[in-house]
């Protein structure tokens, strides 16, 4: 993989795609649909997920490419591959709540190795150089111009002062009883992959999730954290969190800062 490439074009596409759905995000009502799983779907999600699919499947079309909003299509499984989120969070996009992102990642062999993360409500753009170091870029965005950035590397963590990162829309008592466990300082709730950024940025040590998730929900974020120095392990091991498992789901599993004294 030419990783200068895939840089520009990753980066490229999240923020056309967060174009799309903030025309819908700041349009008239839109309709809010359900997909077999119960889950939402909206237009912002189709036309963003067609968007960088295209986008994509032009530059890189020996690549397998896995999405969302597709997913029913996806019976094969991979080791490399890329994966898209066109629209994370969806249901705060629907509460208007700003915490949704843009997902793209490149797998390889099962492991997220480049990827973007784009919040289009806030105006954050989080992914990796093609050296693998994660930066957050600031300014402008402009699409064909990256501007000024800044390096990420997470948190020195004080294992009697944690902050916790956690779900806003999927928090539960199974989560807040895992949490106690820790010493906590400082609690925060965040949507989408902007937990795994939070840890990368180290405005957040630790980010547990107890509940169902799927690789695109992930990928990115992790890849960026990866980038930034932390880590995502399966919560019942602490082993690796890897990709291109059968069903494309996740178990529970623990983004961290190096140094967090992991419980059971």
């Amino acid at each position: 993989m030419d990783y200068e490439l895939l840089v520009s074009v990753i980066r490229r596409l999240a923020l056309e795609a967060g174009d799309r759905i903030m025309d819908v995000y700041n349009g008239p009502e839109f309709e809010v649909k359900a997909k077999s799983d119960a889950s939402p779907v909206t237009e912002a999600d189709e036309a963003a997920d067609a968007l960088i699919s295209a986008g994509l499947r032009a530059a890189f079309p020996d690549v397998v490419l896995i999405t969302e909003e597709q997913a029913a299509s996806h019976a094969l499984q991979a080791r490399t591959f890329l994966i898209v989120d066109p629209l994370d969070g969806t249901k705060e996009f629907v509460k208007r709540r700003g915490d949704f992102t843009v997902n793209i990642a490149y797998v390889e062999n099962g492991v997220p190795v480049r990827g973007v993360v784009y919040a289009p409500a806030q105006g954050r753009l989080f992914y990796t150089l093609a050296d693998g170091q994660a930066v957050e870029e600031t300014g402008a965005l402009e699409k064909d111009a990256p501007g000024m950035m800044r390096k990420l590397n997470v948190a020195s963590p004080d294992n009697a002062m944690l902050r916790v990162v956690a779900s806003k829309s999927h928090r539960d008592a199974a989560t807040d009883a895992y949490i106690s466990k820790y010493a906590v300082a400082d609690m925060k709730s965040a949507g989408s992959s902007l937990k795994f950024c939070l840890v990368a940025t180290g405005e957040a040590d630790l980010y547990p999730r107890l509940g169902r998730t799927m690789e695109w929900d992930t990928a990115a974020g992790d890849a960026v954290l990866r980038g930034a120095g932390g880590h995502v392990v399966r919560f019942d091991d602490h082993a690796a969190l890897v990709y291109g498992k059968p069903g494309w789901e996740n178990p529970f599993f623990i983004a961290h800062a190096p140094g967090v004294e992991l419980q059971a």
